[in-house]
Order: structure tokens, then sequence, then C-alpha cells
């Protein structure tokens, strides 16, 4: 006979599938969960980590922040409240957060919009139109950023062009690094079982841009349209925070997950810009745009798209292959 999960178990094991859908670098989905009883921990997988873009597991970190306020998301979305313990044992590096299931609470309507975008949530490089995004909205994602102990930025039109230049740069440096080129064809050329990279179907082709996007197809051909448009109506924020500790990274990427959920749900498109941050001497320009306040953990880009099509769904690895239920 099977023995079932207890309820506790169930729910666990139910926010962790949500947070299958969080984005990350490269959609490496460099997590691992561990359930037992009403506990569950979240750990960095190593071996995912890319060496080349990432040396310094900054977008781990921030990735793997991602994944643990969707599930957080989902808990509330359901009504359970939850405690978290971050980077809890300082004898295990990888174990980055242990969550325990409280009791059952009034479900939280905004955590309930947030929920039902995260199948929905996808990363969009084409361009965005004319319209522009209300200090009103950028104003409420800010509020939802600092909920989660991270800092938003909203890019102001003289600041834009510095963001322009230092991805730029970032990618030229990348472009003129063997490692990064290797990398970045092993990650967009996934054999499809894999549920993981960046596929040619999701990239889209090189045009004149208010910021530059990453091109995810440099030898092959890109499965999006740019259109012919440039961004007009696009705001650029970045999240970032006081210090580049492990800790405040993993809440970066807690209100990363917060700032694109929200967005996605009051019907925004949203990109993550991240090759400025890549390089450590471009990173240090990003820092210039926030008074030197911050340590800047991503850029991202909002906005209304031109095109209304669906975007091709993006690989997902399985919860088998992600989530350890301990019976």
């Amino acid at each position: 006979m099977t023995a079932h999960p207890a309820p506790a178990t169930r729910q666990l094991a139910s926010a962790a599938e949500a947070s299958l859908h969080a984005p990350s670098v490269f959609n490496t989905q460099p997590w691992q969960w561990r359930i037992a009883g009403d506990t569950m921990e979240l750990y960095a997988d190593p071996d995912r980590q890319l060496a080349a873009t990432d040396p310094e597991g900054r977008l781990l970190l921030l990735s793997c922040g991602t994944a643990l306020h969707h599930a957080r998301t989902a808990l509330a979305a359901t009504g359970w409240t939850s405690t978290v313990d971050r980077l809890p044992d300082p004898t295990q590096p990888t174990l980055l957060a242990r969550l325990r299931l409280g009791h059952a609470v009034p479900a939280d309507p905004e955590a309930q919009r947030m929920a039902a975008a995260v199948s929905r949530r996808r990363t969009d490089r084409r361009p965005f139109g004319d319209q522009p995004v209300t200090g009103q909205t950028l104003t409420k994602l800010r509020r939802f950023v600092e909920a989660e102990g991270a800092y938003l930025h909203v890019v102001p039109a003289d600041q834009v062009p510095a963001l322009a230049v230092s991805t730029e740069r970032a990618a030229g440096a990348q472009q003129d690094d063997p490692a990064y080129r290797e990398e970045l064809d092993r990650w967009t050329n996934r054999p499809q079982w894999r549920g993981d990279g960046v596929s040619p179907e999701t990239a889209v082709e090189p045009a004149l841009r208010r910021v530059p996007v990453r091109d995810f197809a440099p030898e092959g051909n890109p499965g999006l349209s740019a259109d012919g448009g440039i961004d007009k109506g696009a705001a650029y924020v970045i999240v970032f925070g006081m210090t580049d500790r492990p800790a405040d990274l993993l809440r970066g990427g807690e209100a990363l997950s917060a700032l694109l959920l929200l967005a996605t749900a009051d019907g925004l498109a949203t990109a993550p810009l991240s090759e400025a941050v890549e390089v450590a001497w471009t990173r240090h320009l990003l820092t210039s745009l926030l008074s030197d306040l911050g340590e800047p953990y991503i850029a991202v880009r909002l906005g209304y798209p031109l095109d209304h099509e669906p975007l091709p769904p993006q690989a997902r690895r399985s919860p088998a292959e992600i989530i350890r239920i301990e019976r």
C-alpha cells in the first residue's frame, strides 16, 4: 500500500512545484527542494552555476530567491502562513532557506493575483510599445520590492543612455570571452528532454533598442521578431540592495520575483536585463546610477508589448528532478 503524504507535505510540495516556473539566469533553474513534514529546505545547485557568466554566484542566489518567493506566494494564495529562516546553517553554504508551514488563514487577495500570474509570466524579449508605464504603477511595484527587503531604482530618462552603454559594453566584453561564448552555446542548445536553457524560439532578432537585448541565438535563427519597435514606452528599473552578501542577494531575488509577478498580474510585460551586472566594471557603472547608495542586483525592462501573440513556453525541469520528499 502506498502511503499518502500528510496535508502539510502536500501543501509544501504544491508550493515547490509553483517555484518551478521561477525565472533564472539562462533558465538554469539552479535550486533543489527537500521536504520533511511541515518543513521545506531550499538548496542552491552549484553544478548549475554559470562559471563564465556568473563566477561569483550572484545571479545564482538571485535565481534561488525567485524560487523561494514563488513558493511563499503559492502558500499565501492558498491561505497558509509560513516562516522563513534564511541561510540557517553556516556549515551548509548551499542551504539557502528553511521554510516552515504555519497555520491556515484567509487567503491574501494580492498573493492570489500574483500566484495566478506564475504560469503566465514570461521573459518577453520583444519590443514594447509607446504606451508609458505610469508613475502610480511604478510606485506600487516599489512598495512590493521594498516589502521583500530590497530597493527599486526607476531609471530616469536621462540615465537610460548610461544603462544602454553599460549593457552594450558588457555584452561586447562577454563576446570577446571564449568561455562565455561556449557557455552561451551550451545553454541555448539544450536537448528538449532536459527542460532547461534558453530556446532559440524565445530569442529575439537583433535590432536597435533603447537598451540592447541579449542575443540568445548568435549562430541561429531567433524565433521572435523585433517588429521595428524600440521600446519607446518602456520603463527601466534596477533592483538593488545595500550589500552583495548572500542573504541580501537572496532577498534581492525574492524582490525580483515580487516585481515580475505583480507586473504580470497588472498587465505588463517584463524582461530582466542582467548583462551589465555580470561584468564587474559595468556593474560599477550601474552603481553610479544609484548615486553609490547600494549594490545593483539586476535591471528589468517593463512595458506594454506591441505583439500580443502568446510567447513560446519556456522549458521547465520535472518536479522529480528538483523536489525530494522525505517519507
